[in-house]
């Protein structure tokens, strides 16, 4: 059976990893005998510039017409300079997630043991760390209604939820708990938002059907510290949109970089994979960018959007390999960084690949 991959390669450094997840895809097709069709499609700073809008209606087409969707990044400093700009890259990436039910944003945080030293905290506190994220990802402030006052001098992002939005987002949390070591800890900020007290009671509601797993619940503050102080106490995180893309981002100095974090954008209609790093203009083109997130993105495309869980291993265990093997794109050198062996963005992807043939002769 064929599969349909759509590439959305972004803008800044997403053309260049999604490159290389993109022919890890390939590989594995070829090694496996599967059938992947791959199409590319413009979306965020390159499509404004081509088009006006941030996501092209050609594209959102041909996003609801694959079975799974290879993302890069959006943004550009140029947005960042000047906020009263009505068209934003960032606004695709809002449609997509929105128009495709994709409510559920899967973030694992694994820390290779061959990057110890790579990360920003001592070994003996990260050595271990392996947590798996469930970031709401349709609702909240991101969402809301937005309001300007006519004078400038007054701005607000109402932050909604709907008990059917935390509900589904829980069960899904406590399924996956159920496959691992059965601990699930909910974040919010029930002390202060009326939005957190709905979250906890449905959470806690959702709670009494899984007996066997425990729940807690941690203020996102208080979640902040203890990433740093004990990640390695947490299993599953279930949490509301802006508190998981703050929180998942503070991991990325516990594993070593964001250039080693994946996701998965999974819901009602086509899954969304994508590196949580954004699109770094300034290193953009220079051939530096670590592809790792992009190729780990990749294996969750492979084992949650087509159940390819054996490849997905493969491709997992072949970037465990390299890293073992000493290479390093300069973000996740360690702080005894001149034992490393230091390679660019293709470099990196073409050492995976290699990896991959070795394995699978």
């Amino acid at each position: 059976m064929q599969k349909n991959i759509l590439i959305i390669p972004g803008d800044g450094i997403g053309p260049e990893v999604t490159a290389c997840g993109k022919a890890v895809l390939e590989e594995v097709a070829a090694r496996y005998g599967y059938a992947f069709a791959f199409e590319e499609a413009q979306m965020g700073h390159e499509a404004i510039l081509a088009t006006g809008v941030a996501l092209p209606d050609e594209t959102f087409e041909k996003a609801k017409a694959s079975d799974a969707i290879l993302f890069g990044a959006v943004g550009h400093v140029r947005y960042d300079n000047d906020p009263t700009l009505k068209v934003r890259p960032e606004q695709g990436l809002f449609r997509m997630r929105k128009e495709l039910g994709l409510y559920a944003n899967i973030r694992p945080v694994i820390l290779f043991d061959e990057l110890l030293d790579a990360s920003s905290l001592k070994p003996e506190i990260v050595k271990g760390t392996d947590i798996l994220f469930f970031r709401e990802l349709t609702g909240g402030a991101y969402f809301g209604e937005k309001v300007r006052s006519e004078d400038g001098e007054m701005a607000s992002d109402l932050m909604v939820y709907h008990r059917y939005e935390v509900e589904r987002i829980a069960v899904k949390a406590f399924e996956a708990a159920r496959t691992r070591r059965k601990k699930v800890c909910s974040v919010d900020k029930a002390n202060v938002l009326e939005s957190s007290r709905l979250w906890r009671e449905v959470v806690q509601q959702v709670a009494r059907r899984y007996p066997d797993v425990e729940t807690t619940h941690m203020l996102a503050d208080n979640t902040a510290m203890q990433l740093i102080k004990h990640p390695t106490w947490f299993d599953v995180i279930v949490t509301e949109n802006l508190f998981g893309d703050i929180l998942t981002d503070e991991t990325a100095q516990v594993v070593g970089s964001m250039g080693m974090l994946a996701s998965a954008s999974i819901g009602d209609g086509t899954g969304f994979f994508e590196p949580i790093h954004g699109s770094a203009y300034d290193i953009a083109g220079q051939d530096k960018a670590n592809p790792l997130a992009s190729i780990l993105s990749a294996a969750l495309l492979l084992e949650i959007g087509f159940g390819m869980k054996e490849a997905a291993k493969q491709v997992n265990d072949a970037v465990a390999r390299v890293l073992k093997a000493g290479y390093r794109t300069s973000d996740i050198s360690g702080r005894m960084g001149h034992k490393d062996k230091i390679v660019g963005t293709r470099e990196m992807g073409a050492l995976v690949i290699q990896s991959l043939r070795e394995q699978l002769l």
